[in-house]
């Protein structure tokens, strides 16, 4: 994992904003219509070659493939795994614990939402990774995109096992932590595939914080911690072969603009979120409901070797933030992690599913340049040379009250 040695580098959580032509195709292929594989694949590519440039040209130094080939960022995995063709009870806008409060927000939040065409579906059989030949696609995609184009970094993102089993429920496995442990083993695969590969792996964990309020949202904290403990075991598991600078890991509280005030505070599961084995941690940093928890690394050290990623821009407004505003944000995480620890990072993704997009595509890229112009300000102040002192400036008055007294003897 780069870090940031002599300036601040940016970076975005993964999802990136399809084209047209793109969503339409993982729409249909999402539903079940018959498309033709081959011009399939060839958007995929081509959309990957473009948001690699447009990355690039905003300023962005830690890239991806923008996720492009995947129908929603958890859910993806049903196509690559074996065992999900179970029926779905539902989630998200009945389970999501701060939208139950405000149930007419909620109808109206979800009522044309393109996730509720999504396909989540149960785990009913036995797990096991069927074919990688999705995943090689991608791999090659996302190298062969980059090939010429100024980046620090290439990143390619996978969901963790917490996040699949919120998503698509467990129907086949005797608990809870059967299940996991059967998704750990299952996508190992795909972890040690990326890291082979030569890529920074992301590893997506919104279940370490979100899941607080969808599945756990009436009972106690003590009772999610110990389930995302369990969480952060199974991953740590998954990864026994990935190195820890060769990972990082991304938690929020949903993706999506609503109340959340039944989010959990960062500060109740913070030293579980550090036990997880990845160097880098992405969070949420910016929006109204966390942006203060900056303050939680004053006291909280940050263990040797890991590097912090908060979220310098909102995912779910269209407020394009002022580069100073961001500048602003990164300097207080350097000041108590300090600069090197410090990459600058997006809240979430910008299309975490298919279609799902608050924030308008043409305003994501003017977000990601607000943020690359916000870390070159934050970099300048980090970096800025030390003023001449005091003491260095004598040498040079004393010089000149002399060649002025010499001048005054030679007028005599």
């Amino acid at each position: 994992m780069k870090r940031s040695i002599k300036r601040i580098l940016t970076t975005h959580t993964g999802s990136l904003p399809r084209s047209e032509g793109l969503l339409r195709l993982l729409l249909a292929k999402e539903a079940g219509e018959p498309i033709d594989r081959a011009m399939f694949d060839t958007a995929v590519r081509d959309a990957v070659a473009e948001v690699i440039r447009k990355q690039a040209d905003a300023g962005v130094d830690v890239i991806n493939d923008g996720e492009m080939s995947k129908p929603g960022y958890s859910t993806y995995v049903k196509d690559r795994l074996s065992g999900f063709e179970g029926i779905n009870p539902g989630m998200l806008a009945g389970t999501l614990g701060d939208i139950k409060d405000f149930p007419e927000f909620g109808a109206r939040m979800f009522a044309q939402s393109p996730v509720a065409n999504m396909k989540m579906p149960a785990c009913n059989g036995a797990i096991r990774y069927r074919d990688t030949r999705d995943l090689e696609t991608d791999i090659a995609n996302l190298k062969k995109a980059a090939v010429g184009v100024k980046a620090q970094e290439l990143f390619m993102s996978a969901a963790s096992p917490g996040v699949i089993s919120v998503f698509l429920p467990n129907q086949h496995y005797g608990s809870h932590k059967a299940y996991l442990a059967a998704l750990a083993d299952a996508m190992k695969t795909e972890y040690d595939a990326i890291y082979r590969a030569g890529l920074l792996l992301q590893i997506d964990c919104p279940d370490l914080a979100m899941n607080r309020h969808i599945q756990f949202a009436d009972r106690k904290t003590s009772e999610f911690r110990k389930s995302a403990a369990m969480h952060v075991e199974a991953l740590n598991h998954a990864l026994a072969d990935v190195p820890a600078e060769a990972a990082r890991l991304h938690l929020c509280w949903g993706n999506y603009e609503g109340p959340h005030h039944r989010d959990v505070p960062f500060k109740e599961i913070v030293d579980i979120v550090l036990k997880a084995k990845p160097a880098g941690i992405s969070f949420e940093a910016s929006n109204p409901r966390h942006e203060h928890e900056w303050k939680l690394w004053q006291d909280v050290k940050l263990p040797a070797g890991k590097v912090l990623i908060p979220g310098v821009l909102d995912s779910s407004t269209n407020f394009i933030e002022h580069p100073e505003l961001v500048a602003e944000r990164i300097v207080r995480f350097a000041k108590v992690a300090g600069r090197e620890n410090v990459i600058a990072g997006s809240d979430c993704g910008f299309s975490t599913f298919a279609g799902f997009t608050a924030v308008d595509p043409a305003i994501t890229w003017a977000k990601l340049k607000s943020m690359a112009e916000g870390a070159r300000i934050a970099s300048r102040e980090l970096w800025r040379r030390p003023s001449v002192s005091a003491s260095a400036a004598k040498p040079a008055t004393r010089g000149v009250k002399k060649r002025a007294k010499a001048r005054t003897r030679r007028s005599k």
